[in-house]
């Protein structure tokens, strides 16, 4: 196999080479920006596919996205590769993505790495959304692809859970369930109603649009992969960054972070999952390691009719084996160490396999209390939001527990095989599975993470924090046993009328036959 230690190592791959990243503003695209910049620092330029946005231009988004902690250590360091990001205005859902001629023609004549990470990430988007973001998005970028002058690796990012029903996901290709084209046509023609309809019979194993569009995609990707030197990238649930840029950065409250927020805020008391099954998680910048070395590899490797497109799966089950049931019990106790800010109740939450459990714990003790504390925000005529909190949390709970109370097994030895393809520098550099994690270490810096970066709180707040947790400790334990004394004194009640009208049922039974024997006497 093709060495990445050869001429030099990745950085060197990568001197006087251009690279396109389409969606370079989400989070692993950010990451993979900066990753880019400071350790390939001869890179020619990074084009960033992006449209306008809240009054701001492409240019001017770009100008914000190097604001952001993320970057703060080129901007230290290295300030001046910065310029070597380049906005393109366009949009994967648009016609040939909505580039003009002169950018187009740019495209084609510098790009030698693409690295196709736009989609649509929401679990809960219908499929005309979702196909025309990740499935037709993909289609017009391999379009672009092909007239490309010089193209070295094409990588698509994909996700470890879009071939579901397999209970081994191996790297390699698999079939389409459909035609992609089919399916894109018939997005771009029926009408909602009809698409609504047929939706699900169309999913068939998939728990979501996203997984289906995403599955789409890859065949797309392996269609056109005898043209274009193609990789398909596949991670599993995506985490905070692990080491780099900064330990637990994160700018999403998608997936478990958001779970974790709502969690230690009290907000969520119940969860779907099993607790046994294996935590199949990758961080973010271990993610953007095996990315990068990925495109070196395929840049070096030719097109093979054995295997056009090469496939990894990311995810570090098989490196550390850690259970659902083990996060949760360290990262409680993390939890109550850094507590947030604004907590609606103790936190003591905690994951079930009950449904039916499940669901009385999720309506007495989530929805009851939100419509309660919306009746006291309109009475005080505060502004209302719990109950659409509550709303949010159950869609999002009900798509994501499809992933957590299910057994998974990604094999990654290509993944991790990256590691041993690369000089001791690189080992070093785009570290993947020679790294000495710490759990425990990990769950912290993920909890402070999402507190600083997600929800904005200063751990300068955390002593004021601990104290409210003090409280509410102990008005949650005293509103159990006042609960539990009240139930009790409710059944002991019961009881004794219970006892009471038994005797008064026996007595009113007895009281003709003794009046007729007194009456015969």
């Amino acid at each position: 196999m093709k060495q990445l230690s050869d001429d030099g190592g990745i950085p060197e791959w990568y001197r006087d080479r251009s690279v396109l990243i389409t969606g370079g503003t989400g989070f692993m695209g950010k990451v993979l920006v900066e990753k880019l910049l400071r350790t390939c620092p001869n890179i020619k330029t990074i084009y960033i596919l992006c449209r306008a946005k809240r009054g701001f231009a492409p240019q001017a988004r770009i100008t914000e996205l190097i604001k952001l902690p993320v970057f703060e250590k080129l901007r230290k360091e290295q300030p001046h590769l910065l310029k070597k990001l380049v906005a393109v205005e366009g949009d994967v859902t648009a016609k040939c993505l909505g580039l003009n001629s002169e950018q187009k023609e740019t495209l084609i004549k510098e790009v030698s790495v693409v690295f196709n990470a736009a989609a649509l990430l929401r679990l809960e988007a219908g499929l005309k959304p979702a196909i025309e973001h990740n499935t037709i998005g993909t289609q017009r970028i391999l379009e672009l692809c092909t007239e490309m002058l010089d193209l070295k690796a094409f990588i698509h990012l994909s996700t470890a859970f879009c071939h579901c029903e397999y209970e081994i996901l191996e790297e390699a290709v698999y079939p389409s369930p459909a035609n992609p084209h089919d399916i894109i046509r018939a997005v771009q023609w029926m009408d909602p109603t009809t698409l609504e309809m047929i939706t699900p019979r169309l999913l068939g194993p998939h728990p979501n649009c996203y997984t289906y569009s995403k599955r789409l995609a890859e065949s797309l990707v392996n269609e056109y992969s005898d043209r274009i030197p193609s990789a398909v990238i596949r991670p599993s649930i995506v985490c905070p960054a692990f080491r780099e840029p900064v330990p637990g950065w994160v700018d999403s409250l998608n997936g478990p972070v958001g779970v974790i927020v709502a969690g230690a805020k009290g907000v969520i008391r119940s969860m779907l999952c099993h607790g046994e099954n294996r935590a199949e998680v990758i961080p973010v910048d271990i993610a953007i390691n095996a990315i990068i070395a990925a495109s070196c590899l395929r840049g070096i490797t030719p097109i093979s009719s054995e295997e056009p497109t090469q496939c990894y799966n990311l995810s570090i089950g098989d490196v550390i084996p850690v259970t659902w049931g083990e996060v949760l019990e360290r990262g409680r106790k993390i939890g109550y160490t850094y507590p947030f800010e604004n907590i609606l109740w103790y936190p003591n939450g905690t994951i079930r396999t009950n449904r039916l459990i499940h669901f009385l714990i999720v309506f007495f003790l989530q929805i009851v209390p939100a419509y309660i504390i919306d009746f006291i925000f309109l009475l005080a005529r505060q502004k209302r939001f719990m109950v659409h909190v509550q709303n949010r949390i159950w869609v999002g709970m009900e798509v994501l527990q499809y992933f957590t109370i299910r057994n998974w097994h990604f094999k990654i030895d290509r993944a991790r095989s990256l590691t041993y393809l690369m000089n001791e520098k690189d080992r070093e550099t785009f570290y993947l599975e020679n790294c000495n994690y710490d759990i425990d270490e990990y769950l912290t810096s993920t909890l402070l993470g999402a507190r600083q970066y997600c929800m904005k709180e200063p751990l300068s707040t955390l002593p004021r924090c601990r104290r409210n947790l003090k409280m509410l400790f102990w008005l949650d334990k005293i509103t159990k046993y006042s609960l539990a004394f009240f139930i009790l004194w409710v059944i002991v009640s019961w009881l004794d009328n219970f006892k009471c009208f038994v005797l008064y049922s026996d007595n009113l039974h007895h009281t003709p036959i003794i009046n007729s024997l007194t009456m015969t006497n």
